[in-house]
C-alpha cells in the first residue's frame, strides 16, 4: 500500500506520498520576495517557519493558478526545507494498492523525473509526484534555498 495525499490541479489529479506532506493550509497572502523565480509567489510563515509558496500550475502547465474557494497550500518537506505547492483542491488521503501503481515509461519522463508513478484506479488515474525531485529540478531552486537559509540566519 502507498498512502498518498490526492490533490486537484486543473482537470488532473495528482498525489504526493503522505510521508512528504507536513500540512494542508488555506491559501494565504504570500509576502513577495524580489529577484525570485516567477513560479515563486513569495513566502508565508507556517508554524513559525518561513515557507516558499510555489505556483504548481505555472510549474506543470506554464500558466498561473487561479485562486478559488478550495485553493490550498500543500506544505511538503523537501530535504532541505519546507515548500508550499498551490493546488486547486486538496481532495483526500487514500491508500493505493501496490499492484495498481504503474511506473511511468514515457519518453517525456526524462523531462519529468518527479513523476514517480501513475495510480491506475478503477475510476480514475492519479499521477504520483516526488516533491523533493520536483523542487530540486526547478530552475532557480538553489536561489530559493539560499534565500530561506539567509532569512533563518537573520532571525
Amino acid at each position: 500500500m502507498n498512502k498518498v495525499v490526492v490533490f486537484q490541479l486543473a482537470n488532473e489529479q495528482y498525489a504526493i506520498p503522505v510521508e512528504h506532506v507536513v500540512s494542508i493550509e488555506k491559501m494565504g497572502h504570500p509576502t513577495l520576495i524580489p529577484s525570485m523565480p516567477s513560479y515563486m509567489l513569495g513566502v508565508v510563515r507556517i508554524r513559525g517557519e518561513l515557507v516558499p509558496v510555489l505556483d504548481t500550475s505555472q510549474i506543470l502547465y506554464r500558466r498561473p493558478y487561479t485562486e478559488a474557494e478550495k485553493t490550498r497550500l500543500v506544505v511538503v518537506h523537501t530535504g532541505d526545507l519546507h515548500v508550499a505547492f498551490i493546488v486547486d483542491d486538496a481532495k483526500e488521503i487514500i491508500d493505493i494498492p501496490s499492484h495498481m501503481m504503474k511506473q511511468v515509461n514515457m519518453l517525456a519522463y526524462q523531462q519529468t523525473p518527479y513523476f514517480i508513478g501513475i495510480a491506475n484506479l478503477p475510476d480514475r488515474l492519479i499521477t504520483v509526484i516526488d516533491p523533493t525531485i520536483l523542487f530540486d529540478n526547478l530552475e532557480g531552486a538553489s536561489t530559493i534555498k539560499e534565500h530561506i537559509r539567509n532569512e533563518k540566519q537573520n532571525t
